[in-house]
């Protein structure tokens, strides 16, 4: 395994000053020990044995603080920027001291990512450089990321965006696994960034991938995303939601339940996603559950559509879901429709298929790639297919009287008035049994 790490830890944390004054951005503590310690430990348990810090503004705490890494069973050496180097520039000094592939990681960030499985998709991929890429509450003003349907990075898109495209919600969590040949790529002679100056020529360049999962990464930049993040550390959620653990998932239908459903949305100016969605989804992320949409989507199948276009009305759907501060930690869809005779449909779409619901494909294949238990989670639907699909799954089942809520079907575990009713009545219910 990849068993060397770049820290990152020369920032100056001019946002956090106010409430840590000199002290080392790294340094600032988060629940009795500095957010540094918390990396450290975290991934020398997971079996990174060496540690290469880049320090700068106030390092000589963290040097201090850490001395050769003895104390934590690592190795850790040091390499000081004489001047700021962005968050690239060190790394062109220390490619004589680099394997052949190691890990960059920031130093004012909390995670808890199974590494294992991101080193696996790196090595499927034959990837130069691959990011955590994962879905946040504001990506109006995060750095996003394009990728193809194979998770091949195809653009990233800096802040502030163009408000006239819509983009997936697919942010740059900064925490990286690279290859060493990408330093030949990194200028020597001047300060450079990742998200600004080198991954938009990157993904032209070099074999670029996305890694998205929905495990815990969030920087602690500010006063009160220190607070959020110590809260999430306390109660657990931080390691709770590292993918080698169980997960539990609330699966959403789409329309009729996120969205009016209009009958084969083909456009994203069709995508109207009902103005309480955005609330109850923004429940689900500040929970335990992952909420994950899984949808049937025929009008590929029927030639009105394609999965381009797919793509784009559910890049409407994030993009006015964030503005709620929401989002979905994963979306599956089915294409598929097993009835033909339709001179404009699509015949390599018009087949039998596991994943178009009442099947439960979908949700099974999110159990498998998320570690889901299925049997602590539920399915929110409005449709007969919905309710077959999570009974099939092995979920509990609650169906909304919004859609096609009206329609005879086999009866759920619950009913709700619509989604936001629905997730009230999950959070109801697993407080009482707790």
């Amino acid at each position: 395994m990849v068993n060397t790490a770049v820290v990152l830890a020369g920032g100056k944390g001019t946002r956090l000053q106010s409430a840590f004054p000199d002290t080392a951005k790294p340094m600032v503590p988060l629940a009795g020990k500095p957010v540094l310690q918390h990396l450290v430990e975290t991934y020398s348990a997971q079996g990174i044995e060496r540690f290469l810090f880049t320090i700068g503004h106030l390092g000589d705490q963290i040097r201090s603080h850490f001395g050769d890494g003895a104390s934590w069973g690592v190795q850790i050496e040091y390499f000081e920027e004489k001047e700021a180097l962005g968050t690239a520039g060190a790394l062109s000094q220390l490619q004589d001291v680099l394997p052949e592939q190691f890990w960059v990681l920031y130093g004012d960030t909390i995670s808890d990512i199974d590494l294992a499985q991101m080193e696996a998709f790196h090595l499927s991929k034959r990837a130069d450089a691959t990011l955590f890429v994962h879905p946040n509450d504001h990506p109006y003003d995060s750095d996003l990321v394009q990728n193809d349907r194979h998770s091949r990075i195809i653009a990233v898109h800096g802040k502030p965006h163009d408000p006239s495209i819509d983009y997936p919600n697919s942010v740059n969590a900064a925490f990286y696994l690279f290859n060493k040949n990408v330093i030949a790529q990194i200028p020597a002679d001047r300060a450079s960034d990742f998200g600004r100056d080198l991954f938009p020529a990157w993904a032209h360049s070099l074999k670029l991938y996305a890694y998205a999962s929905p495990e815990y990464i969030k920087d602690m930049g500010k006063p009160e995303r220190h607070a959020q993040v110590e809260k999430a550390l306390i109660s657990g959620k931080v390691a709770a939601r590292n993918l080698s653990q169980r997960q539990r998932a609330i699966f959403l239908d789409r329309d009729g339940v996120i969205n009016l459903d209009t009958d084969l949305i083909k456009t994203p100016d069709e995508m109207q996603v009902y103005p309480f969605a955005g609330p109850a989804i923004r429940r689900i992320n500040e929970s335990d559950f992952l909420s994950v949409v899984v949808t049937n989507q025929s009008a590929v199948a029927r030639g009105l559509t394609d999965l381009d276009g797919i793509d784009a009305i559910h890049a409407r759907m994030d993009r006015q879901l964030g503005a709620d501060g929401a989002f979905v930690d994963a979306l599956y869809y089915c294409p598929h429709h097993p009835d033909g005779g339709f001179p404009e449909e699509r015949p390599e779409y018009k087949i039998p298929c596991s994943c178009r619901k009442p099947s439960p494909g979908m949700l099974l294949a999110a159990a498998d790639r998320f570690q889901i238990d299925l049997e602590r989670s539920w399915m929110i639907g409005d449709s007969p297919r919905d309710i077959e699909a999570g009974k099939a799954a092995g979920t509990r089942t609650i169906r909304v009287r919004t859609g096609h809520g009206a329609v005879p079907g086999p009866e759920p575990d619950y009913w709700a008035e619509n989604i936001i009713d629905a997730v009230e009545l999950i959070f109801t219910i697993e407080s009482a049994s707790l």
